[in-house]
């Protein structure tokens, strides 16, 4: 039997009143819920935008569906081929039943989490039941697979679409097919139920109509006081960010300071989630005096900023406001995702003026050129980016819960039908976790920024080929000449490793390409202490691909920070005494991590 939840107790035994009072229960929550989710509809609040969705689903699934039925013989064979898997499931039943013992006929993936409780093969209709999916399931992939004819675009969103279809119609998602949720629903007289219909009316409410699923108990996470809790003082800001000194830890530092620019698509603490493994206090703590770019998280009065304006008031304002507070004339700069992506942009556009501001350039998790840029293409089309565009219009931002739905989509059976299963069915509170606690803490984007990205990154691929336009500026990565440490994570579906390494070739200068262990995140934030994962260094890169980058690659045990420090010392080990935070021209404004970052969507 599976754990309860803290604080709740087994029931003794079966009770048929108690088990009545928590379904009654149950389903008044659940009518709180229905409530809520119609209420923001009809006063207009609800902001998840479910038609062009719904539209783009339908397209997409009907393009595989008319290769199939626009040929009798293909029709007939489509119809045969899943007719026979279930009659071969029958048998297999039959055979089970009659008890013989035998093989079955289609095994869950060694990784798939649904299916491990044993009563899903040792019970025969739970083990039917869950055949009868993955066979089904199977047979859904197929026609994808085999549809002959289709564009790489629309076979890419047909995986992922059926993808969303299968994983959301998994008997684990449900009471009577999911054997451990009705396992634990008797035990407890359905108590379970009771408390996670109320979790849920409570997720719909806080999404103002919109299910926004709790991943961690933020009851004990709070910024600025157990996250993001490095010594530092804001010492500038503008309406678009605010930059922060780190208070030194050394008493010498690097004499060239270090300019962390983070992604605006989430918040700068996820490279400061607790001091244990926060990479800010790591580089502090190396002799490295720190700034970071905290984004602020914009309301429909900043949808007209622009990505230019988010070059002029990021990485450029903070540069000149360092040289105020250092003296310090050229930074090191580091870009993590579509924070590098814009700090590559900079680059580019100080090359250009032929201003010498930035001795080095890390990248985490960053893209220059998005021919391979991964599973977020399926999102990317004219008719998309148009549809989304329009909706933007309306309140001049994209909703921070609308992008974190999409990113929770890649790996919706981790990040959504799983916490659906353990909320909802189980009534299990999620623990304490201060990395999905980040998840969760979604931001806003301005509209004509957002729209900017998409259509010149992702949709025309303008800034490796050349033709990007910035500040009527062309911007050519060639022209990019200082040293790059440009880091990729094996396991990255948002910046794939294959497309870092692509990237790679198009700047000026040298360029260290280095992989690490993990995906987008962990593969990052990796903390020598811990011991986790390993990295893969090669010096040659040239113009091979990931396979053949990794035959010459040597691996190295643990966290890549180490590595990244040698780095940069490397470049510039002159030190100085260690900076008091601000200066007489920039005095400190409040205390790190500074009040954009509480701001919640």
């Amino acid at each position: 039997m599976s754990e309860l939840p803290v604080g709740t107790k087994r029931a003794a035994r079966f009770d048929p009143d108690t088990f009545a009072m928590n379904l009654a229960n149950a389903m008044e929550s659940g009518g709180r819920a229905l409530a809520a989710y119609l209420k923001a509809r009809e006063n207009d609040e609800a902001r998840d935008n479910p038609p062009n969705e719904f539209a783009e689903l339908i397209k997409t699934v009907s393009t595989v569906a008319e290769y199939w039925l626009s040929d009798q013989t293909r029709a007939v064979e489509l119809q045969t081929k899943l007719g026979k898997a279930y009659l071969d499931l029958w048998g297999y039943a039959a055979r089970r039943l009659s008890g013989e013992e035998i093989e079955p006929a289609i095994e869950p993936a060694p990784r798939d989490k649904r299916f491990t409780d044993p009563e899903w093969r040792s019970n025969q209709f739970f083990d039917f039941v869950m055949q009868a999916y993955l066979l089904t399931t199977k047979w859904a992939n197929e026609l994808v697979r085999d549809a002959d004819g289709l564009d790489p675009h629309t076979r890419k969103k047909a995986e992922f679409y059926v993808a969303q279809l299968t994983n959301a119609m998994a008997p684990s998602n449900f009471v009577m097919t999911n054997p451990e949720v009705l396992r634990e629903t008797f035990a407890q007289n359905a108590d379970n139920l009771a408390r996670g219909m109320k979790m849920l009316a409570e997720d719909i409410e806080a999404g103002n109509g919109v299910l926004r699923i709790r991943q961690s108990d933020s009851g004990n996470l709070v910024v600025g006081v157990n996250m993001a809790t490095t010594p530092g003082k804001v010492i500038y800001q503008n309406e678009l960010m605010q930059l922060i000194q780190y208070s030194p830890a050394t008493g010498t530092v690097l004499r060239t300071p270090l300019l962390i620019v983070p992604p605006w698509i989430n918040k700068f603490y996820i490279l400061d989630l607790r001091p244990e493994k926060s990479y800010i206090k790591w580089c502090v703590d190396q002799g490295i005096t720190v700034f970071v770019i905290s984004w602020v998280n914009p309301d429909g009065r900043l949808g007209e900023k622009t990505f230019e304006d988010y070059m002029k008031e990021g990485p450029l304002a903070a540069i000149d406001a360092i040289e105020k507070a250092t003296g310090e004339t050229k930074v090191h700069t580091a870009g993590y995702c579509v924070g590098g992506t814009l700090l590559a942009t900079t680059l580019a556009w100080l090359a250009d003026k032929r201003r010498a501001r930035v001795t080095s350039a890390t990248f985490f998790a960053a893209q220059v050129d998005f021919t391979h840029a991964g599973d977020l293409l399926v999102f990317v089309d004219e008719d998309q980016i148009s549809a989304l565009e329009r909706d933007m219009q309306q309140s001049g931002v994209l909703e921070g819960s609308k992008m974190a739905m999409a990113f929770n989509m890649l790996r919706s059976n981790d990040l959504i039908w799983s916490y659906v299963v353990s909320n909802y069915l189980k009534g299990k509170t999620p623990p304490a976790f201060d990395l999905l606690h980040w998840n969760s803490d979604a931001t806003r984007m301005p509209a004509a920024n957002h729209s900017y990205y998409l259509r010149n990154c992702y949709l025309e691929n303008r800034l490796s080929t050349g033709s990007m336009v910035l500040d009527n500026t062309l911007l050519d990565l060639s022209k990019v000449k200082v040293p790059i440490y440009n880091l990729a994570t094996r396991d990255d579906h948002i910046a794939p490793a294959e497309s870092v390494l692509y990237g790679s070739r198009f700047f000026g200068g040298p360029v260290r390409y280095v992989l690490s262990g993990s995906g987008h995140i962990a593969g990052v934030i990796n903390p020598p202490p811990l011991g986790k994962y390993q990295y893969w260094t090669n010096d040659a890169i040239g113009d091979t691909t990931l396979a053949e980058w990794m035959k010459g690659a040597q691996e190295h045990k643990g966290s890549w920070w180490p590595d990244w420090h040698a780095w940069l010392r490397n470049i510039d080990a002159e030190e100085v005494a260690a900076r008091e935070v601000g200066s007489v021209a920039l005095p400190p404004i409040e205390d790190a991590p500074g009040s954009y970052v509480r701001v919640r969507a």
